[in-house]
């Protein structure tokens, strides 16, 4: 019995139409990381609405209403995935997260985590799609 063998060419260069990250299909694979992405953004945020209320004291109806907003924007997107102006939609929503910390602290700090969650993506997609 033997090992695995290494097919890849000796001198390291890589065949041309090879995959570098080794995904059958990448572009599907980076698409359902930011869609999972802004899935998981949008039901934080809609989640987040009644602890911030007891929890966090005053919350506006225009936070919520920016929040859910924001909720709804972020379901759209990621159904928008295939789009190339999708990822720059993305980011341009954390940005929006991050500013409506101006109606309550604590969306803030939700723009915060997300907006580093999406960098990371945003750096995974670069990697895989060099």
């Amino acid at each position: 019995m033997t090992g695995p063998v290494d097919e890849r060419p000796p001198d390291g260069a890589e065949q041309p139409g090879s995959r570098r990250s080794g995904l059958r299909d990448p572009d599907k694979a980076v698409r359902g990381l930011g869609a999972g992405t802004l899935a998981l953004e949008a039901l934080v945020l809609l989640l987040a609405i009644q602890p911030i209320r007891v929890v966090g004291g005053d919350l506006s109806g225009a936070a919520v209403a920016a929040i859910v907003a924001l909720a709804v924007a972020c379901v759209v997107l990621a159904g928008l995935m295939k789009r190339a102006w999708a990822w720059n939609a993305g980011t341009v929503l954390q940005a929006l997260l991050l500013l409506a910390g101006l109606l309550h602290w604590s969306l803030f700090a939700l723009g915060v985590i997300f907006a580093l969650v999406w960098a990371y993506a945003l750096h995974v997609r670069r990697v895989i799609l060099r």
